[in-house]
């Protein structure tokens, strides 16, 4: 996520998400995470698509991802990206207690 942060140029932009993305497919829990803020707010030159940013939280989350947890409550407490559902907010929220998430 930083390094995407100093790119210069759009070529830059492409070899790091290619880099990101054979990562997160691997399943690396903090490419996935970034993977998630990108689709999320929007950054980097990514739209935004919150369908998206759920799929790569839910596969950190899954892996015990605190912050991955923490975000996907906030996303089924809000109902962004997936239908809003209380419970489902609750468990992930508690999972991301359970991890030392505020």
């Amino acid at each position: 996520l930083v390094l995407a942060e100093h790119l210069n140029d759009a070529s830059e932009f492409a070899e790091a998400w290619e880099w990101m993305e054979g990562a997160a497919n691997a399943g690396y829990a903090d490419a996935q995470v970034a993977f998630g803020m990108w689709y999320r707010w929007g950054e980097c030159g990514i739209p935004r698509d919150s369908v998206s940013a759920v799929h790569w939280f839910t596969k950190a989350a899954e892996q015990g991802h605190g912050q991955a947890q923490c975000v996907l409550g906030l996303s089924y407490d809000k109902g962004e990206g997936v239908a809003q559902d209380s419970s489902r907010a609750v468990h992930w929220f508690t999972k991301a207690a359970e991890q030392g998430e505020e």
